[in-house]
């Protein structure tokens, strides 16, 4: 038996530690990222596909005309170099025959909205706010709603908008934006993700300026406030959980209250009229990662709803679960009646559902 020399023992060692660190590091990441969950197909109602606008992330349904609106951005063509030729779309439920109609056909070419927020004015004035990462910048584009037409009033910008994904309005001029990223770009970008670390922020703006509302968070998606304005969602979605924040009136810092698990990448976030979350999810992170780069790699498509989101024991459900066949890379799931809305991060079209009761 070949004996070895102590050097050479304890360099075995420390090579095998290495190698035992890395196959568990490697393992809690797919487990994490859901790699290993086995998923069962299901909805009880039906769904159609309505072709026709590339990467519809973000979806809002407008409460009392049944409009949608809907951010649009060709993410792959944008990764790859180009351009993301996106704009920003009606569709009306309450049509007949509803169709994709562009609101933004006179936008440039870089023109790339994200997250997008709806404020329904008092007055009837109503407001939508949307991010644009037009050439590489961060900005927050508002719009007034005109009779079926946007009128942009202005464009917000600061530094402070490091990586924004999502955005929700509290009144006409204050709203909270996520930044999904604590960094721009970037090796340090990656490492934020793979080693899951909690450093992002929610940035609130009160009229005048940009200030940090709260700090600590991993992947901060999707935002959204309850109807009586005084509580604010944030989805984490490499952290599978909801935050819940107390808002501070005075200066719009946010306390945490708690969070909601729910055990998947949560995206972006809606509230219906009862007060109920609804959420498109990637129930598989990996996959979802290798579909953003190869449209071939289908990715799961996931809606959850939780009722009661205020409460000591939140309702959790999975209302809706595809292997991405229809839609894959779920990123939003929007309400209004018995209709269900769903966007993804690139594929094309939008799902248009009916909800069996």
């Amino acid at each position: 038996m070949q004996r070895f020399s102590k050097p050479v023992r304890i360099a075995i060692y420390v090579a095998g530690a290495v190698v035992l660190l890395a196959a568990g590091f490697i393992l809690q990441l797919f487990h994490s990222a859901g790699q290993f969950k086995t998923l069962e197909p299901h909805f009880a109602g039906s769904c159609t596909v309505i072709p026709g606008i590339v990467g519809a992330e973000d979806i809002t349904v407008h409460p009392r005309t049944g409009v949608a609106y809907i951010t649009s951005a060709d993410r792959r063509s944008a990764l790859a170099g180009g351009h993301a030729r996106g704009g920003i779309y009606a569709y009306d439920l309450k049509a007949d025959s509803p169709k994709l109609r562009n609101l933004t056909p006179a936008a440039d070419q870089d023109f790339h909205p994200h997250g997008l927020s709806l404020y329904l004015g008092d007055d009837g004035r109503d407001v939508l706010y949307v991010i644009n990462h037009a050439g590489g910048r961060h900005a927050i584009e508002v719009y007034d709603l005109v009779g079926a037409e946007l009128s942009h009033r202005e464009t917000l910008s600061d530094p402070l908008l490091v990586s924004p994904n999502d955005l929700v309005a509290v009144d006409r001029d204050r709203l909270y934006v996520t930044n999904d990223h604590a960094n721009a770009a970037g090796f340090a970008r990656q490492l934020e993700d793979y080693l899951q670390l909690s450093i992002s922020t929610v940035v609130y703006y009160d009229g005048e300026r940009f200030i940090e509302a709260a700090s600590g968070i991993r992947y901060p998606n999707g935002v959204n406030v309850s109807g009586d304005g005084e509580t604010l969602y944030v989805a984490s979605t490499t952290g599978g959980s909801v935050f819940v924040f107390g808002i501070d009136p005075g200066s719009g810092l946010l306390e945490e209250r708690g969070t909601i698990e729910i055990g998947t990448g949560a995206d972006n976030i809606e509230v219906d009229q009862e007060g109920n979350l609804w959420i498109g999810a990637h129930p598989k992170l990996l996959t979802f990662v290798q579909h953003t780069g190869d449209a071939s790699r289908l990715s799961p498509s996931q809606v959850i709803r939780i009722g009661a989101p205020d409460s000591s024991a939140p309702l959790v459900e999975e209302v809706l679960l595809s292997l991405g066949e229809d839609l894959s890379g779920s990123s939003v799931a929007s309400v209004h009646g018995d209709r269900l809305l769903v966007g993804s991060v690139m594929d094309d079209g939008i799902l248009d559902c009916r909800i069996s009761r």
